[in-house]
């Protein structure tokens, strides 16, 4: 495959600084970096310099924090997406918009291909590959962990040492990270062994429970049709509202996971993460749908969540199937106005109160005290309706 100029995936982690030079050695080809920032909270003067350093002919760094959160993790929490009733998929959730800006990039540079740092064995090499097509259908893609020679991040770091590559990988930190706006995770080195806890100084955006305030804090989230939009009675930009959150939420514990989850590919793998903000964000969020949303409605979309959870974990976020769920979710989160609030302590995300202006909830109807609105006979009816296809299956019997 001849290639004349590629657009890569930069991050600056070990995978994609080898593969700078990797791909100029393989392809004789220019290589243009691009390095998202998604709230990685990187000094991305540094980052450029770095891929200048190893070899890339331009660098882009784009500030996407306010689109990553209002069109990417927004819409993903309107559906309370939740992979495998577990991972809030932070991950999966920034590749879709990073592809997405590859290949504006690539049409903008003329760039006859795009490459990415993935390895052959995980999801994101699936997530990448299948937004750029979905995107541009012509793009040659490299997949450098699918054709070079080396076998393991040991022998990247060795590499990346013979060549004067500075790397963040090493013998005391054996581990991989991956952080945005969202969360961070590790997973790889002396995470592989799933019996093993995990040390508490890898832990970055949370204090240990045991360790957080012996005093709970209170916090206030407005929502409108679906969406937070204000924090203690302020409203704030989408990317400011998650980043405050974060940082109360990783001030008190909450957000921690240790999970094995089923990648893609059909490989078992163990992934710690931190989702401060998000966590709380997805347990208000069920709050103020509790007393907005009809029940029907709810569960019929609830009904949807694993499908859709699904879609983005894979890789399908540009997909006609995840666009056509999209449209349905949203519609059904008009309404979903109102504000919750939730108590955060040693851990714990526990709603305390919500209210809304659009409420279905009735105390006339709900209360177990004296109520002139409700006539308690017309149960019985209801419930020998309902009962009468039980009961003939035990006559037939």
């Amino acid at each position: 495959m001849k290639i004349k100029k590629v657009v890569l995936a930069y991050s600056g982690g070990l995978d994609t600084s080898v593969a700078i030079k990797w791909l100029k050695d393989t392809y004789g080809c220019e290589v243009i970096a691009f390095c998202a920032d998604l709230g990685q909270d990187e000094d991305l003067k540094a980052v450029k310099q770095k891929a200048l350093n190893t070899g890339a002919s331009k660098v882009y760094t784009i500030d996407l924090k306010e689109e990553f959160v209002r069109d990417y993790i927004f819409p993903m929490l309107r559906a309370n997406a939740v992979y495998e009733g577990t991972y809030l998929m932070g991950t999966s959730i920034a590749r879709p918009l990073i592809a997405k800006k590859q290949i504006e990039i690539a049409k903008k540079e003329k760039a006859d291909a795009v490459a990415h740092g993935a390895t052959g064995k995980g999801n994101d090499q699936v997530r990448f590959e299948l937004a750029y097509y979905a995107l541009k259908p012509d793009i040659k893609v490299i997949a450098p962990w699918r054709e070079w020679e080396f076998n393991s991040r040991q022998s990247l770091i060795e590499y990346a040492k013979t060549h004067s590559i500075p790397v963040p990988v090493t013998k005391q930190k054996p581990y991989s990270t991956d952080r945005n706006l969202f969360h961070i995770s590790y997973e790889g080195g002396i995470l592989e062994n799933p019996w093993a806890e995990p040390p508490e100084d890898m832990y970055t955006l949370t204090v240990s429970p045991e360790k957080a305030p012996s005093k709970p804090v209170y916090s206030e989230i407005g929502y409108k049709d679906g969406n937070p939009v204000s924090l203690d009675g302020k409203n704030l930009s989408p990317a400011s509202l998650l980043k405050k959150l974060n940082s109360t939420g990783g001030r008190h514990g909450i957000g921690r996971l240790d999970i094995v989850e089923n990648r893609y590919v059909g490989i078992k793998s163990r992934g710690v993460y931190e989702t401060p903000g998000g966590t709380i964000l997805h347990i208000a969020r069920r709050a103020v749908e509790s007393i907005t949303m009809d029940r029907e409605l709810m569960h019929l979309r609830d009904s949807l969540i694993p499908k859709y959870s699904e879609l983005i974990y894979y890789g399908y976020w540009f997909s006609p199937e995840r666009k056509a769920l999209q449209e349905f979710i949203d519609k059904s989160q008009k309404g979903v106005t109102g504000t919750v609030r939730v108590k955060l302590f040693k851990g714990h995300c526990s709603v305390t109160g919500r209210k809304s202006p659009q409420s279905l909830y009735n105390p006339q109807l709900a209360t177990f005290e004296a109520e002139t609105v409700y006539n308690q006979k017309d149960a019985e009816g209801f419930i020998k309706l309902n009962a009468l296809r039980l009961k003939l299956q035990k006559l037939n019997k």
